[in-house]
């Protein structure tokens, strides 16, 4: 399945991204509520990397898929 902006690396970034601004500054991308990333998708991503992000991470819990996660967090966690 070729989903556009979607990659390993891209879905690991929203894992260790944190936001740099706003009301969840320093949360990461992952974790924002569903209430924010639905309000950047009426009002407006931002533009570059972090606006993609967000965009990516919106679709993801539009379409229920934030399970997809959860096997990255765990490789993450576990001492390498």
């Amino acid at each position: 399945m070729d989903i556009a902006g979607c990659s390993a690396e891209r879905l690991q970034l929203l894992l260790t991204r944190e936001m740099p601004f706003g009301k969840h500054k320093g949360k990461v991308i992952a974790d924002l509520p569903a209430n924010y990333l639905h309000w950047f998708a009426r009002e407006g991503f931002p533009r570059g990397e972090i606006g993609q992000l967000l965009a990516l991470m919106y679709e993801m819990d539009h379409n229920g898929l934030r399970e997809l996660l959860a096997p990255l967090r765990a490789a993450s966690r576990q001492p390498r």
